[in-house]
């Protein structure tokens, strides 16, 4: 089974760097795909990287990350493009989407201005879990 969570923006604003960092890795640790309202900063995205590096071991491959955020589109009225201007300004890191998802799961996310997709490998999981089942068996019969 997979597992989405989603972490709105009010939750992780009160957060400092390290405890954003912390709940979004033992989120995916667990191999859930996190989805966050917004982005982090630059600071965070790299101190995330970081401590994603120091985390790899047999159980956890690392992360797949993707920010999704919408650009202003430069067509139109001047005033369209204004107010998208001015509500980026307001909403600052709320605006756009961060994927964040175990590598063991998640094999690829394609992005581009309008959309977002991810790849996950579901025949990872179910072959690991028939070869775990057929050398148990194999064990068995063995002993017979």
């Amino acid at each position: 089974m997979i597992s989405l969570e989603f972490i709105p923006h009010y939750k992780l604003s009160g957060l400092d760097a390290e405890e954003k960092i912390k709940l979004i890795l033992k989120s995916v640790k667990q191999n859930r795909i996190v989805l966050i309202q917004g982005r982090l900063n630059r600071e965070e995205e790299a101190e995330l990287i970081k401590q994603t590096m120091k985390s790899i071991n047999d159980n956890f491959t690392g992360i797949e990350p993707a920010i999704f955020y919408p650009e202003i589109k430069k067509e139109g009225s001047i005033l369209t493009y204004l107010r998208e201007k001015l509500i980026n300004l307001f909403l600052a890191d709320r605006q756009g989407l961060t994927l964040i998802g175990p590598a063991s799961i998640v094999k690829e996310i394609r992005q581009d201005p309008d959309k977002l997709q991810l790849y996950i490998d579901l025949e990872l999981k179910k072959s690991k879990s028939k070869k775990s089942k057929s050398s148990n068996l194999s064990k068995k019969s063995k002993r017979k």
